[in-house]
């Protein structure tokens, strides 16, 4: 066999081309399916196991992202647990929303949707509902801060945070007809008042996009996870004869 018999054919190299040029077209519209022109994922485009890929990864971009702001406000964050005390929780119900500087902010007044903020949220008897440290009682670090946001809070957080600065920390009161009402019990009880110290600060543009992109991965994998339980539910409708054939329900 000489060196000319073992050069591809000009039909063979026709074929090879071919071939290339389906495997990169078939890659590209993969990709176009799932990058659209504005350059936003189409999650929905995805498989169930890419979007666990991708869940995964954003999580761990939001921890990392998380790790670099503790690391900021952390210690000073921190040094406001020794506001927690306990309350009249009738006195907190009359009052309406009142609002106490603990810190005065240098930056720009916040509005419904400008600002990130870390908080601590606690009941009448000084119980903690909810708070930003990773552990209350011995905290090492912050989550990530909540990216506030039109109708995504109670209302009288609102109310309370009125006229605050980024970079502030405050301490508000909200009755409970302004917090959850009758339609959700907490603090033991349904129209509980609640406190918060809240440190309002500047919004992570990168923790907005992670935010945005896990929303919507959570909301593609609730209609992925949805389709695959439909899709057992009907291969489920079959029974198995002891000669191994199927035959409906």
């Amino acid at each position: 066999m000489n060196e000319k018999d073992l050069k591809p054919s000009w039909r063979q190299r026709l074929v090879f081309a071919l071939v290339a040029v389906a495997l990169v077209g078939s890659s590209i519209v993969a990709y176009v399916l799932i990058v659209m022109g504005n350059g936003t994922i189409d999650y929905s485009k995805m498989t169930l196991s890419q979007l666990e890929t991708a869940y995964s990864e954003k999580t761990a971009e939001l921890e990392a992202e998380a790790t670099s702001l503790s690391e900021k406000y952390f210690e000073d964050f921190k040094s406001y647990k020794k506001n927690v005390k306990a309350y009249n929780s009738t006195t907190a119900n009359s009052g309406g929303v009142l609002s106490t500087d603990l810190k005065e902010g240098d930056g720009e007044e916040v509005t419904t949707s400008n600002y990130a903020a870390y908080y601590i949220g606690w009941c009448h008897d000084e119980e903690i509902f909810d708070s930003s440290f990773d552990n209350f009682d011995e905290p090492t670090a912050l989550k990530a801060p909540i990216i506030v946001s039109p109708n995504s809070l109670i209302e009288g957080w609102y109310a309370g945070v009125s006229g605050m600065k980024l970079g502030g920390v405050r301490e508000i009161t909200v009755p409970g007809s302004l917090a959850y009402g009758d339609t959700y019990e907490i603090c033991g009880a349904k129209n509980s008042p609640l406190k918060f110290i809240i440190m309002a600060v500047e919004k992570s543009e990168n923790l907005e996009k992670i935010n945005s992109a896990l929303n919507d991965i959570y909301t593609a994998l609730s209609s992925a996870y949805a389709a695959s339980y439909s899709n057992y539910n009907d291969s489920s409708a079959y029974e198995y004869d002891d000669t191994g054939e199927t035959s409906g329900e």
